[in-house]
């Protein structure tokens, strides 16, 4: 079978334009950035205000593996097929960052023929967002310590004179704006700032990756430009010797941070392999953000749709249960159905088993074992009130009869549907049969409910995610969580959503237990505030904001033919 970026490559894309128009979108409410891809202005907003809404449909997954579950395959695949079956469909994706495609996990676009294009576009700069979002955290974090280096050199009746501004009294041990960059660099995690006489005084730093942004967050959960600004401008950036907030409004950088992701706002559309639309827009990592595409481009498209498919990354404990107690929570759109993405594999690798077996031969004790944590993903997506269908997105080596006794298996379970997708080796016609079953899983009554209230402790919020949302049996905060937690408290800022950070590799916070982990404690390292955002971020284990490079990165595969073509981009 051809590549990913071959198949791509052989397709020819169809205009945007002509994209755009049949999707309903009006010239004048495009930025064109080539053929391929365009900006949607949001100006589209208002034209469309009143226009019935369609059907929200969030694809997640088990947990992963290193082979692969196919949760974007199957997204744009049941794009394709909910399209092929007469349903007007578009996709709503994250943009993919640098960060994995030069790393291990490689691009996001789909693959084989259920994925979008070109693909070589869609995973290196697209349209420029995550360049924006690094400029203006990266200007915040200057800004920050231009202030402290210009208040410690100066009286602070000078330094008012000389600046118009009254001094922040800035305490250099609790700078809280890191820096970003959309790359993984281990040797960046911790830095010390300062160095050299004229520098500004020395203190400690470090980098996180450009997808674990504050930033981020508040691109994927803006309503629009004049929210967005609030929100830029509500962000903790430091605290002052008197342990209060100093925030982006107060330093005067939020103004300058909003117009460097003017742009940004602004959702990508392009389209898939049989020319369905798709929005791309933002890209929050999901183990280390709340991991789902953005507010904006949702209502576009239900607006100008009867149905819209998006994403939550990794498995229903991370982009799921993020995508609905935080992302439903602000934008008042609940799913009217899940489809959960399983593979034969997948469930092998979570069994807990160790075999020296090839995982792509059949084996029954494995697969039972494995199911124990499929059924724990249905469950969870379940207590959400989420009419659930199980997409066993087959592989070449899969046998019919394991395939079979899944099926069984997941129907006896309670899921509303299962049904084999095809998608990636066939396309829109592998997906058929899956989009007429979410097409009826929409058409149940909804029963969609949240975890967790807004106005529980930030305590209980963590302890009702670890105990309903991962099966643990308590929470841990280390001595640093607790002081933290007296300052969110001090600062009122118990409202707030719980955004988990944590592995993606297990359900609990250790990525060696695999299956159903039980009886364990969540370990609370660190809680973080994302006041701009909307979420307290609480860092589990030792889960890091900042990847680092495997000994056998993606980038060793990826280079320039004679033709002039990229090549080995997965």
């Amino acid at each position: 079978m051809l590549t990913d970026i071959e198949i791509s490559r052989q397709a020819t894309p169809q205009p945007i334009s002509d994209i755009a128009k049949k999707f309903g979108i009006k010239k004048d409410e495009l930025s064109q950035f080539g053929d391929a891809k365009a900006k949607v202005k949001l100006s589209i907003l208002d034209r469309v205000k009143d226009n019935v809404e369609g059907k929200l449909v969030i694809v997640t997954a088990v947990t992963p593996t290193p082979f692969g579950e196919g949760k974007t395959v199957t997204s744009i695949g049941l794009t394709q097929g909910l399209n092929a079956i007469g349903r007007k469909t578009c996709a709503c994706i994250r943009q993919p960052s640098m960060g994995p495609v030069f790393g291990i996990k490689g691009g996001a676009a789909g693959g084989g023929y259920s994925q979008v294009i070109p693909m070589e576009e869609m995973n290196l700069h697209l349209t420029g967002d995550i360049h924006a979002v690094s400029s203006a955290h990266n200007l915040a974090a200057a800004a920050i310590d231009a202030r402290l280096f210009h208040e410690s050199r100066l009286p602070a009746d000078e330094f008012t004179q000389q600046s118009g501004s009254t001094p922040l009294d800035i305490d250099p041990e609790q700078i809280l704006w890191r820096r970003v960059v959309d790359h993984n660099e281990r040797s960046l995690r911790n830095i010390t700032v300062g160095l050299g006489d004229i520098n500004g005084p020395v203190h400690a730093s470090g980098f996180d990756i450009t997808a674990a942004s504050e930033l981020m967050a508040i691109l994927a959960l803006s309503h629009d430009l004049k929210d967005m600004r609030k929100r830029i401008g509500r962000l903790v950036l430091a605290l002052d010797k008197q342990a209060q907030p100093i925030t982006a409004e107060m330093l005067g950088v939020a103004g300058a941070m909003t117009v460097i992701m003017s742009s940004a706002i602004e959702p990508t559309l392009m389209q898939t392999l049989t020319g369905d639309p798709c929005l791309i827009h933002a890209g929050p990592f999901a183990n280390i953000a709340h991991g789902n595409s953005s507010i904006i481009a949702d209502r576009i498209a239900l607006k100008l749709a009867d149905f819209v498919v998006t994403e939550g990354g990794f498995g229903s404990d991370m982009g799921f249960e993020k995508f609905c107690n935080i992302k439903v929570r602000e934008s008042g759109k609940a799913p009217d159905a899940a489809v959960l993405v399983v593979t034969l594999k997948a469930l092998k690798a979570n069994s807990g088993i160790e075999s020296k077996q090839d995982i792509n031969l059949p084996d029954q004790a494995r697969l039972e074992a494995g199911f124990l944590n499929l059924k724990w993903h249905m469950d969870n997506v379940s207590q959400y009130g989420v009419p659930v269908v199980v997409a066993l997105n087959r592989f070449p080596s899969d046998t019919q009869e394991e395939l079979e006794w899944l099926k069984r298996e997941v129907m006896s379970a309670g899921a509303f549907g299962c049904e084999i997708s095809d998608a990636f080796s066939l396309g829109a016609n592998g997906a058929e049969a899956l989009a007429r079953k979410v097409v009826e899983a929409t058409e149940q009554d909804s029963d969609f409910h949240l975890l967790y209230s807004s106005d529980a402790s930030i305590e209980a919020k963590l302890l009702t995610i670890a105990e309903s949302g991962y099966g643990a049996r308590g929470i841990v905060l280390s001595d640093e969580a607790k002081a933290q937690l007296e300052q969110i408290k001090a600062m009122g800022l118990d409202n707030l959503a719980v955004c988990i950070a944590k592995t993606p590799l297990s359900i609990s916070h250790d990525p060696l237990l695999k299956g159903v982990p039980q009886g364990f404690e969540l370990p609370i390292a660190q809680l973080k505030i994302n006041a701009g955002a909307g979420f307290i971020t609480a860092l589990v284990g030792k889960v890091m904001t900042m990847p680092g490079l495997g000994i056998k990165p993606g980038y060793l595969n990826i280079d320039i033919n004679e033709r002039d073509e990229i090549v080995g981009l997965a």
